[in-house]
């Protein structure tokens, strides 16, 4: 009766394809590629696809088979595997409530590019410049508070409808559009013209060398180290590992669901769209801006690099700008649509209070902490200069939150999870769970779960938690 009232998804493509909906998004399309021309080509890829196959799996494979095992939101989940992790389901749940509030901000900002780009007002971001239309965006006041508040109700509406006809019903729709216009936008890329200069002749091929094929040029082994970091930071996130996201979704799921096959197909989403992000971005940076332009990331390719991309491709560009922020906009709001149903899921959980008033609470919450990293851009008293442990100078809010949630507490709540399933409640009973759904068939993984879960991640999330210090800095 109880996860009746919670909702619950009809059927296994429903809660992959909002799994997967939820691991696809704004680091797929921005950090991803950045990350892989930074680090050797494909020998980043190559450390990411093994990380993923095999310590992504074990921790997702754990957290979707709490989330079934206990029918409840992280909040609570923890507490009944065992109680002295109570604590746990608080913290998983600060996570979401922190991210969900500036993803939304971003999410703001790719719904003014795609609401440019659709109606033809390109011809002005153009003359401003992309890099001053960007700067003289977020620096207002009214309008990015404006966006971003657009940018949450519709992520509200699509949390009040419910699991099924809200979650379900608009991943159903989305992600299909999303791999169209992604897989789409790829093949017009590589028709693309050489461009030369006075740096030489340079072709989409050239950039899609540096992005697939690996590159040991200057790999010692503190590089190697450094790209092995890099390659398990981007897959600890990318998956949506210990937000509290993958529980949730783990709990509407049906009893009889195979969670390996879910898991296996959840990280060909997420691997696919992000490879596919990869061969729009890197082969059309390099082609118009060459290897310097591969240094940038974050807003800055997104919001300045790609769109100076876009003009110099004439008429065209402007059509396959204005797809391109849709699909940015479609992976923004698959994600965010995740991180809300995690926050109001745990509130429901918790006080029994209606699905309209958890997400009511949620949306205004939200939009107080999302309120002040808007105008922490702007020329108000929430404009600071913050230097992070981390290195970086001069951030703002919004790297403030992003640093204390992603840098931080994700990795506290993945390691104290890996302990509690490892060390306490013990990998069997998680096991006998995902083989609940395998019909007979073995789980020939086990042992790998096993090692990774008690050994594997609790190590390399130990060392992610003191790279967010700034203790590896003499790797350079």
């Amino acid at each position: 009766m109880e996860k009746k009232s919670r909702g619950s998804f009809t059927g296994n493509l429903g809660f992959v394809l909002a799994a997967a909906g939820s691991a696809v998004g704004l680091g797929n399309l921005w950090r991803f590629p950045y990350l892989a021309a930074k680090d050797g080509g494909g020998l980043f890829i190559l450390l990411y696809i093994v990380l993923s196959l095999t310590v992504g799996f074990a921790l997702m494979a754990a957290e979707i088979a709490i989330g079934r095992k206990t029918g409840l939101s992280p909040l609570q989940a923890y507490g009944k595997l065992n109680s002295k992790f109570k604590f746990l389901g608080y913290l998983a749940t600060i996570v979401p409530l922190i991210i969900f509030p500036y993803y939304c901000v971003i999410g703001g900002w790719v719904t003014k590019y795609a609401v440019t780009y659709s109606t033809g007002g390109a011809a002005h971001l153009y003359e401003t410049g992309a890099g001053n239309f960007f700067t003289s965006f977020i620096s207002a006041t009214a309008s990015p508070l404006i966006y971003f508040l657009v940018f949450m109700v519709i992520t509200g509406v699509v949390i009040v409808l419910g699991v099924e006809k809200g979650i379900e019903n608009f991943s159903k729709i989305l992600m299909p559009t999303l791999v169209f216009l992604i897989i789409g936008i790829a093949i017009y890329t590589f028709t693309l013209p050489a461009i030369s200069d006075e740096n030489g002749t340079r072709t989409v091929w050239q950039g899609l060398k540096i992005y697939l094929v690996p590159s040991f040029k200057g790999i010692t082994a503190p590089k190697f180290f450094s790209i092995l970091l890099d390659a398990f930071g981007q897959m600890f996130y990318s998956l949506s590992i210990a937000m509290g996201i993958l529980i949730t979704y783990g709990s509407y799921s049906k009893k009889d669901s195979n969670l390996i096959t879910s898991v296996n197909q959840i990280e060909i989403f997420d691997t696919g769209i992000a490879l596919l992000a990869g061969l729009i971005i890197i082969p059309s940076v390099y082609l118009f801006q060459g290897a310097e332009g591969l240094q940038k990331s974050g807003p800055s390719l997104m919001f300045v690099s790609l769109p100076s991309i876009f003009e110099q491709m004439g008429v065209v560009g402007t059509v396959v700008g204005a797809l391109f922020f849709v699909l940015v906009f479609f992976a923004a709001l698959t994600s965010s649509i995740s991180l809300m149903e995690t926050i109001a899921s745990s509130i429901i959980d918790r006080f029994h209070l209606t699905r309209p008033v958890a997400t009511a609470l949620t949306f205004v919450v939200s939009t107080v902490i999302g309120a002040i990293v808007c105008l922490g851009y702007s020329d108000t008293i929430f404009n600071v200069n913050i230097n992070l442990p981390n290195g970086a100078q001069n951030q703002q809010i919004l790297d403030l939150l992003d640093y204390i949630a992603n840098s931080i507490l994700l990795p506290i709540v993945a390691v104290i999870t890996c302990f509690l399933v490892g060390w306490f409640y013990k990998p069997k009973g998680i096991i006998e769970e995902i083989e609940i759904g395998l019909d007979g068939k073995t789980f020939y993984r086990k042992g790998l779960f096993v090692v990774t879960i008690k050994y594997v991640a609790p190590v390399l999330i130990a060392i992610i938690m003191l790279q967010a210090f700034n203790v590896f800095s003499f790797l350079g």
